[in-house]
């Protein structure tokens, strides 16, 4: 039972104390409407601490969230004229909220909350403790999940009862049969008699005929009435069940299997997905199926028995019909709402490469649908005909989008999960049609969709249903390079998709927010660590091309779609988006660890970076993404000229490296082999940051076949060496020759170039630090 629902049952003074916490600044109402989704965000409003202001993005989130299902819950009130009181106060809290805490302090209505809640759980507990029950804390309020099983088995109760008055009907009609059976006997006994000679005997007989006529005729007339009561205290006994059952039904396919279905979606762009929700969502729609089918049987039944004695109610109106067809229709709904993909094709799907996706039918094992195993039929459509398909229901016949090969299964029935499904392992999209594009369309702006289509019947063929679903979204490309652009499309896509859209709109403009929480969700999944505030900051400024020491805030601000991945960034040929997934497929692929361990700054501009280092002794530096180069990771160093007089400090930036030069060496090598390199900022020595992710050299043994491994290393031309520490990565070898003749020169000096590399004006240059390195190329012959 939740938190709520316990908080109601409590003693008439523990209950005001409960409503005396509620107020114009959070409303019951809205604890009310929205008890459930409130407890389900429980470790949410745990984690954010709201005297912290590093949480105050967090608690904008959450805040955002909480208006949205507001005005989602007084919108789904608008027909319903008994709860305008109800919608009118919903939009008015929802307005509050916005006005008074979204933008300015999410972090106090979080305070508040979080204050009603441990309110309500500390006076249920000290209740339930009297009573000698055991206390819950707040994290393990019980899910909204246990009412589910509680009505579920309210339903069951309710149905084995209708089951038995049912019997009992049975019987009563039964005995009313065989007594108007005697009856009638009686009767055409009777006018036998009347029909004979008027003797004394028939006379006597024919009055004794009479009185059972009237006796039988009378206890008829009685069982008329107790049969009328019985089917109409039936029938009203099945509308009420069947009036539970519908709302138990919307609750857990409109908001249990959508909840799951969206969280599948976002799993889409990275966030934690439990996948065995499904599997208990199964079990709730069995049991729903279940219920129906045995209470649409005893309906039937009902109108069978009626059928053979065909008794009018009062006023004429028979309601087993209309029940008939409410308890059906809840059957379709449930059978076509639980035809649903269970694992989704990929979202940036590529021409001629195979895929995979799993579809499945919930209620198929409890239905016995697999008695007659259903094919299912797989095709790619675009925007246009999914939006025809929903609005019409069906598809023209042919008509689709393009061509895919193995896109036919059979369902198959799996004893030891009790699952219905197919898996499609070896399918292939060979062809795609396109839309005319219009003003900046690009290919990788085009959504397409994967329709899983079958048919199947229920109770031996009396129920034929068509059942069709559509996957997410899915953008379609013929080369590795519309990957970025294609997963932008995608990503914007699973975030902000509205329940209910219309296929597959998205807004064109998101608060920021919202965006950081995707761009965060994405980065940790990636790579196994999220971005911090700062991180979020560098980026908004990034992505709104402002200067990040001018705006502190960026939480009220909108961001299009045109700006994330459309517009090139300032003075740069590619979009923000292009610029963070290049950072992010870098991460991912080379530098996963050292970011994880927090030894990569990363997300700093080149003017704070050098602000950071210029006070630093010689020798520290940091890594930070490059602003010019896609996927490029910048050293940035502290350098002191010891031989020179005067101030000669100043701060170096290596031209970036790239995936390419780090498949070949890796950056903790690179910065081994680099002895300017001594602190990792603000103070660690390097190899206690990067020695444990050093490749380790072997000996200088010739190998089988003769020769010496030769190995590369990187060195900085027009840097000298005397003086460096040279024993922090002992097994790497030492340049054999020496990169210049004669003097070395100056230091080279920050170059004004807006690239992310270091220049100098004498030769040679850094703009090729990497592998500028001394082969070892001795060899045993």
């Amino acid at each position: 039972m939740s938190l709520w629902n316990r908080a109601q049952q409590l003693p008439p003074d523990a209950l005001r104390q409960v409503q005396n916490v509620y107020n114009e600044q959070f409303p019951i109402e809205v604890r009310h409407y929205l008890a459930g989704w409130i407890e389900e965000k429980i470790h949410q409003w745990n984690e954010i601490d709201p005297d912290n202001p590093a949480h105050s993005q967090f608690a904008h989130t959450i805040v955002s969230q909480l208006i949205q299902e507001m005005e989602n819950k007084a919108l789904s009130y608008v027909n319903n004229e008994d709860l305008f009181l109800v919608r009118m106060r919903l939009n008015e809290a929802a307005t509050l909220f916005k006005n008074r805490y979204l933008n300015t302090n999410p972090l106090a209505l979080v305070s508040i909350i979080r204050n009603c809640l441990n309110t309500e759980l500390n006076l249920v507990q000290q209740h339930e403790n009297m009573l000698g029950g055991v206390g819950q804390g707040l994290n393990m309020i019980v899910e909204p999940c246990a009412e589910i099983v509680q009505e579920l088995e309210v339903l069951h109760r309710r149905t084995r009862e209708t089951a038995d008055e049912l019997r009992q009907l049975e019987q009563e009609q039964e005995s009313f049969a065989l007594q108007y059976h005697d009856c009638a006997k009686i009767t055409a006994h009777l006018t036998h008699i009347q029909s004979q000679e008027r003797t004394a005997q028939n006379r006597e007989m024919e009055m004794n005929l009479r009185k059972r006529k009237e006796a039988g005729e009378q206890q008829l007339t009685q069982k008329v009435s107790g049969l009328l009561q019985r089917r109409m205290a039936l029938a009203e006994k099945h509308k009420g069940t069947i009036d539970r059952l519908n709302i138990l039904q919307q609750r857990i396919l409109d908001e249990e299997l959508i909840n799951w279905k969206r969280d599948q979606q976002m799993a889409g762009n990275g966030k934690h997905f439990n996948q065995n929700k499904l599997d208990q969502i199964q079990e709730w729609c069995e049991a729903l199926a279940e219920i129906i089918w045995l209470n649409r049987h005893q309906i039937k039944e009902c109108e069978r028995h009626q059928s053979k004695i065909p008794i009018a109610p009062p006023g004429g109106v028979d309601m087993l019909p209309t029940l008939n067809s409410h308890i059906t229709r809840l059957l379709s709904s449930l059978v076509t709402s639980t035809f649903i993909i269970e694992k989704q094709p990929p979202q940036v799907m590529k021409t001629n490469t195979r895929f995979t996706a799993t579809v499945r039918l919930l209620v198929g094992g409890k239905l016995n649908v697999n008695m007659t195993p259903p094919q299912v039929r797989v095709s790619i459509i675009s925007e246009a005909q999914a939006n025809a398909l929903l609005k019409n229901d069906q598809m023209n016949k042919g008509e689709q989008s393009g061509e895919i090969l193995n896109n036919t299964g059979t369902m198959e029935y799996h004893q030891g999960t009790r699952q219905l499904s197919v898996s499609f392992r070896n399918m292939q999209l060979r062809k795609i049609k396109r839309a005319e594009k219009k003003g900046t369309e690009s290919v990788m702006d085009e959504k397409f969709s994967l329709l899983f289509q079958s048919q199947f019947s229920v109770g031996g063929g009396e129920l034929v249903f068509q059942v069709w679903t559509l996957s997410l979204p899915v953008v379609v490309i013929v080369h590795g390079n519309q990957e970025p652009h294609a997963w932008a499309t995608v990503s914007w896509d699973n975030a902000f998709a509205e329940q209910g859209r219309i296929p597959f709109t998205v807004p064109e403009k998101v608060p920021w927010p919202q965006i950081a929480e995707m761009l965060d969700t994405k980065f940790k999944a990636a790579t196994g660590r999220g971005l911090t505030e700062d991180n979020l900051k560098f980026l908004a400024a990034k992505a709104f091309r402002l200067d990040s020491s001018q705006v502190q805030d960026f939480s009220s601000m909108l961001l299009s779609w045109s700006q994330f991945c459309k517009e090139p960034l300032s003075e740069r040929n590619f979009t923000f988006w292009e610029w963070f997934f290049a950072v992010m497929k870098v991460t991912r692929e080379h530098l996963r660890q050292p970011w994880n361990d927090g030894s990569i700054l990363g997300f700093v501009g080149r003017r704070v970076a050098e602000e950071m280092l210029k006070n630093s002794k010689s020798g520290t530096f940091l890594l930070r993404f490059s602003d010019s180069e896609l996927g490029g990771v910048t050293i940035a160093w502290m350098y002191e000229d010891a031989t020179k007089v005067g101030d000669q400090r100043d701060v170096f930036m290596l031209q970036p490296f790239t995936s390419k030069a780090f498949a070949i060496r890796s950056l903790a090598d690179v910065i081994a082999d680099l002895k300017y390199l001594l602190y990792l900022y603000p103070n660690i020595p390097k190899e206690q940051a990067f020695g444990k992710y050093y490749t380790p050299m072997g000996g200088e043994q010739p190998s089988t076949n003769g020769y010496v491994k030769p190995t590369l290393m990187t060195v900085l031309p027009g840097f000298p060496t005397s003086g460096m520490l040279m024993d922090s990565y002992p097994n790497t070898p030492q340049a054999t020759y020496s990169m210049h003749e004669g003097n070395m020169g100056d230091p080279p000096s920050v170059s004004s170039n807006p690239s992310d590399s270091v220049s100098t004006d004498q030769k040679p240059s850094l703009d090729s630090p990497l592998f500028d390195a001394a082969n070892v190329l001795s060899d045993f012959s």
